[in-house]
């Protein structure tokens, strides 16, 4: 499989799952594979959300691949000034530690840290939902690049610097992943590179035998987020299972459900991903007019973002 197909599966997995998830956020572990018994999924809607209708996820990840692709790298002062323009038009959904940030007056550079100062609390998954299209995009760039736009990013709008490095090391093992390598076989690597202070705890939940009901934190903080899209990676052979993995564990399922898809697609590729979900897919962008992306529209996204990052490629 080609790099540029994975990268697709990458980004388009990712909206699909976070699609897929949306309607089930908040449920109780089980109700995914209760409300499609015979195990084949559908786009449904529900909770407010129209079937196949993306979140917050997948907007503020094509926010960031835009700012990306117009401002030829990261114009980390652009990408927040898009946050905010979409933060203000009022979108169905956004997360609380966002939304303050975002839209409390401060400048870019300091609105994070100032929250995290004051509240004690950034380490939610927000910052590795978005992750799809800058992990796409700095990827050929190598591993200590591509680690160090996922903790700038991450940085933005979360405070706590847990946040940044497992948002580093969901960009390490999508660029594995791209690669056509094993993702699950290169955390140890990435590990390597997580900050001294936070290396434990992301060990704990990424270490081979942890599983959703080890976690010490709702699946909307970052830690078992992660460690339970790696989880449902581990424990399912294709991408379809994958999914209904992590959304039956419940909970935030439409952010467990893009992170699993972000990787899951890398690995098993777009044509892994039934048309059945990718059809009425479709991503809204509040405070950008009418515009809605779908499936095809997602696709080139990817394909400009591993063009772009293709150009800095390391040997």
């Amino acid at each position: 499989m080609r790099y540029e197909d994975r990268a697709v599966g990458a980004v388009l997995g990712s909206a699909v799952g976070d699609a897929l998830g949306a309607p089930f956020e908040f449920g109780l572990p089980g109700v995914f594979r209760e409300r499609f018994p015979d195990g084949r999924g559908e786009m449904c809607g529900g909770g407010g959300w129209e079937a196949g209708e993306a979140t917050d996820d997948t907007q503020m990840a094509v926010l960031v691949g835009e700012s990306l692709l117009e401002r030829g790298g990261l114009d980390l002062p652009d990408v927040f000034d898009r946050f905010r323009r979409w933060a203000a038009a009022e979108p169905k959904d956004i997360g609380l530690l966002t939304e303050a940030v975002l839209l409390g007056g401060e400048p870019w550079d300091v609105a994070a840290a100032l929250h995290f100062q004051v509240n004690g609390r950034g380490a939610g998954n927000g910052s590795l939902m978005r992750a799809a299209t800058p992990a796409v995009r700095f990827a050929a760039a190598g591993r200590a690049a591509t680690m160090a736009a996922g903790r700038r990013i991450a940085a933005h709008t979360h405070g706590d610097a847990a946040a940044w490095e497992g948002t580093a090391v969901l960009h390490e093992l999508v660029r594995v992943a791209l690669l056509g390598q094993d993702p699950l076989a290169a955390v140890p690597a990435a590990l390597a590179e997580v900050s001294p202070a936070h290396r434990d705890r992301w060990a704990t939940v990424l270490a081979p035998g942890w599983r959703p009901e080890d976690a010490t934190e709702f699946n909307g903080a970052v830690w078992p987020c992660l460690g339970s899209a790696l989880w449902a990676l581990r424990t399912t052979t294709g991408f379809e299972e994958a999914l209904a993995a992590a959304i039956d564990l419940g909970g935030d399922t439409d952010t467990v459900a893009a992170v699993t898809g972000m990787l899951a697609g890398a690995v098993h590729g777009p044509a892994a991903i039934p048309p059945r979900w990718t059809a009425p897919l479709h991503v809204p962008l509040p405070g950008f007019g009418t515009r809605v992306l779908r499936a095809p529209e997602l696709t080139a996204l990817a394909l400009a973002l591993a063009a772009e990052g293709a150009k800095e490629r390391t040997p």
